[in-house]
């Protein structure tokens, strides 16, 4: 994958996934795999986020792995060493967008404004997260701005729900939506691997 633009290709949903232990990653994967989703972005919140995209990258080829909450140029490069296949950011500063560019990975730069996202398509970026989603306008808002800024795409993460997700997905300027409810704190604790696959069905379904 060399174009931020064909992660809205890999379905309708990206989980957006907080993993605490490195040895949850692979049957997470697999679980996901099995209900249809072939992409997750691993966030860099946690100590155990490199080790769990480089244990996916090995284990289940199939699945497109990624780093998101990507906040410096040291972690863009730490998650390309540790195999990850794309690169997402919260925001969009000179800085972080320069290393995550360097990196040659595909990446989402985060905006939440119209002058964010007109500075990005000034650096010639089309495919952008639009974070935090929900509180930051929602569906009104991206419908909005889709005549304005008619060459941008966004994948719209935060505060975003299964009941909400359609919403966003029939909007002509979504290619994608991030969500952490397919991968609860609670059901990861617990291993409960069926309830996510369940989970990333419904999810592959959306669209």
């Amino acid at each position: 994958m060399n174009n931020p633009q064909e992660l809205f290709d890999l379905g309708p949903v990206v989980p957006v996934v907080v993993l605490d232990e490195a040895a949850h990653a692979v049957p997470l994967a697999r679980a996901l795999l099995r209900g249809g989703i072939r992409v997750i972005e691993v966030t860099l919140r946690t100590p155990a986020a490199l080790a769990a995209i480089e244990r996916i990258g090995a284990e289940v080829p199939d699945v497109v792995v990624g780093a998101g909450t990507v906040t410096t140029g040291e972690q863009a490069e730490q998650a390309a060493k540790s195999g990850a296949k794309f690169l997402i950011s919260p925001g969009a500063t000179d800085r972080v967008l320069d290393a995550m560019e360097q990196t040659g990975l595909p990446f989402l730069p985060g905006v939440a404004t119209v002058s964010e996202a007109m500075r990005a398509a000034e650096r010639g970026l089309t495919a952008l997260k639009f974070f935090p989603a929900e509180a930051a306008g929602g569906v009104p808002y991206l419908r909005s701005i889709a005549g304005p800024l008619p060459g941008l795409r966004f994948c719209p993460t935060g505060g975003i729900t299964p009941a909400r997700a359609g919403a966003y997905l029939s909007l002509p300027n979504v290619g994608c939506v991030g969500g952490s409810w397919l991968t609860p704190a609670d059901a990861l604790a617990e291993g409960d691997w069926s309830r996510i696959e369940a989970l990333a069905r419904d999810a592959a379904a959306l669209r």
